[in-house]
């Protein structure tokens, strides 16, 4: 990858110098759909810039129950990973590619160096824990003040907003892990939403109306 296709995919990092240093010290990871980059209890080893493609980051309980946080899209990276990255302790989370995505991985001994040498590093961190906790309010927020239907309607615009597409392919189940309640709750709120034809439900399948959100917006 060439200094300048870099700089288009991460337009938060503009520092030729930083550009180069982050090729140089990195390493280009493609990840198929449903592959995990990070897994809970397990140290973080490096810092990911997503370059292509999309990443969900998810928190699990003790029971490995899971709870969707926020999505990493192009030229981001995670804020918690960093996190564990500076207090060398094991992560807390699961990030797995919601797509076929690529990632520049970055070593975490080079982390603290590049935090000294570069100041646009320095902001581009900052940026990234000032956006992640906003959105960890958010989630937080759902699930402290939102009821499981407005939480559902919620995941689902996010969802078609992260893949631009009305047509959505996942199980009841894969919904019910990621919003920590069960599928008999997310199956009987879909089939609610399907008689408001505001969705179509197929096989592993959910087909959002064009005017999803006009109907949102009208309820």
């Amino acid at each position: 990858m060439s200094i300048e296709e870099l700089k288009a995919k991460v337009p938060g990092i503009t520092d030729i110098r930083l550009l180069e240093d982050l090729l140089a010290k990195g390493s280009l990871v493609q990840l198929k759909a449903g592959q995990a980059i990070i897994e809970p209890g397990k140290f973080i080893k490096m810092v990911p810039i997503i370059l292509e493609g999309a990443i969900k980051v998810l928190r699990l309980d003790d029971e490995g129950r899971e709870l969707f946080l926020y999505y990493l899209n192009s030229g981001q990276t995670c804020a918690l990973s960093l996190t564990c990255c500076n207090s060398l302790q094991p992560s807390e989370i699961k990030a797995v590619a919601e797509e076929d995505s690529l990632v520049l991985s970055i070593p975490i001994r080079y982390h603290e160096q590049l935090l000294e040498q570069y100041r646009q590093w320095k902001d581009f961190v900052a940026q990234t824990y000032q956006q992640r906790f906003q959105e960890m309010l958010e989630a937080l927020d759902a699930v402290a003040f939102l009821k499981m239907d407005q939480r559902l309607v919620r995941y689902l615009q996010a969802k078609r907003k992260q893949l631009s597409s009305n047509e959505l392919q996942i199980t009841h189940q894969e919904i019910a892990q990621e919003l920590g309640t069960s599928r008999e709750v997310v199956s009987r709120l879909l089939k609610q939403l399907e008689k408001k034809k505001w969705i179509e439900l197929g096989r592993n399948k959910i087909f959002m109306r064009d005017n999803f959100e006009d109907l949102v917006g009208k309820s």
